[in-house]
């Protein structure tokens, strides 16, 4: 197969490469940007967490960007198909490396935000604790491949320059290579699953039906779908040790794009929530109405036109405090004040606040609810 100008056909291999990746691009770029609108239009609460997520977002771009780049240059492509252009297969070495850089990161950040979201629903210390454990491991492992995929080869350079008889330099073994690749997933797989299974323990003893738990339980969960991808891919793995390296490591490549994209989208999906509410009652999830100072006196209860300066001056318990439209003739107001009290703990609304901190907080403020009866005398004719 020879090759067009700085770069080998797109079929087979790098053109499903090409293909996967240009979909999850697109499916995480919407996802990141309806949590964008979600956090800063209708919540109006852009966190860390949402931060974070948006530099996974702009990492994951770069990771498929090189990974398209490296598509074209060659990678899911056979030796044989770069004849003796020795500088196309460098570059398409080029390409795989720099992927696999930006991974970790992109992979790490989507995974860190996803942590730092279900912080909002931890309350007691040992939530926290693992949350920032899983937090902690995910930075670790993360430098460790780091580490491992900067010294592989001394110069750094040689990893794509090997092919050129010139080139001098060497790498560390094969074997070394896939024995730390081989912990660095299955440490993955273990940060996403907890992450997974994590907020069932969150969400159990929140005032919310069975119903609403499992829901919100699942949709919390949905950060864990990544490992499917990685687990997925461990097989694959193998393939290092492969001399045809580009063709047989297409499929790590593939699965590595779709790991970042699903914990991007799966990681933003559980944010969106208020999304759906949003649409169904517009006026309830809005933004809300920007405060405008007036200079006019407000009155609860009553028109504004009906009411008179020495209104104001009355106490509160007095009715006419709170019903000053009524005339003194013939009339007998009895006002009544009831106390609200905190809500029932055994509401079963799935309208329960997620976050059950404040949970039984007795409030300095009373809440008087004054009922005006107006009786008035008429004679018939």
């Amino acid at each position: 197969m020879t090759s067009t100008g700085a770069h080998l056909k797109l079929v087979g291999h790098s053109l499903a490469m090409l293909t996967i990746e240009s979909v999850m691009m697109g499916l995480a770029i919407i996802a990141v940007a309806l949590r964008c609108f979600v956090r800063l239009y209708i919540v109006r609460s852009f966190g860390w967490d949402d931060s974070i997520m948006v530099g996974a977002l702009v990492l994951f771009i770069g990771l498929c960007v090189c990974s398209i780049c490296g598509a074209k240059s060659g990678v899911g492509h056979r030796l044989a198909d770069f004849g003796t252009d020795f500088k196309l297969y460098e570059k398409a070495l080029l390409w795989w490396w720099l992927s696999q850089f930006i991974y970790i990161w992109a992979s790490a950040a989507a995974k860190i935000s996803i942590a730092l979201a279900l912080l909002r629903l931890a309350v007691k210390p040992w939530q926290r604790k693992f949350l920032y454990f899983l937090i902690g491991l995910t930075i670790v492992i993360g430098l460790l491949f780091f580490f491992v995929l900067t010294f592989d080869c001394d110069p750094v350079s040689y990893f794509w320059k090997q092919a050129d008889p010139s080139s001098k330099g060497h790498c560390t073994s094969v074997d070394i290579l896939l024995d730390i690749a081989y912990v660095y997933s299955a440490l993955t797989i273990v940060v996403d699953f907890s992450l997974g299974v994590f907020p069932m323990f969150l969400v159990w003893n929140l005032q919310m039906n069975s119903r609403t738990k499992v829901a919100v339980s699942g949709i919390l969960s949905l950060g864990a779908v990544a490992s499917v991808a990685v687990v997925i891919r461990m097989p694959f793995l193998e393939h290092y040790k492969d001399t045809e390296f580009l063709y047989s490591t297409y499929q790590i490549a593939i699965w590595t794009i779709i790991e970042t994209g699903l914990g991007i989208v799966a990681g933003s999906l559980i944010t969106l929530r208020p999304l759906f509410r949003w649409f169904l009652d517009g006026s309830r999830y809005g933004p809300s109405k920007p405060y405008i100072k007036s200079n006019t006196p407000k009155y609860p209860l009553a028109s504004s036109d009906s009411v008179k300066l020495d209104d104001m001056k009355r106490p509160s318990n007095d009715p006419k405090f709170w019903r000053p439209d009524i005339k003194d003739s013939n009339t007998m107001v009895t006002s009544v004040s009831s106390p609200e009290g905190p809500r029932s703990s055994h509401s079963n609304s799935s309208e329960e606040p997620l976050d059950p901190q404040n949970h039984g907080t007795r409030y300095p403020y009373r809440v008087n609810v004054h009922e005006t009866i107006t009786v008035e005398e008429r004679h018939g004719a």
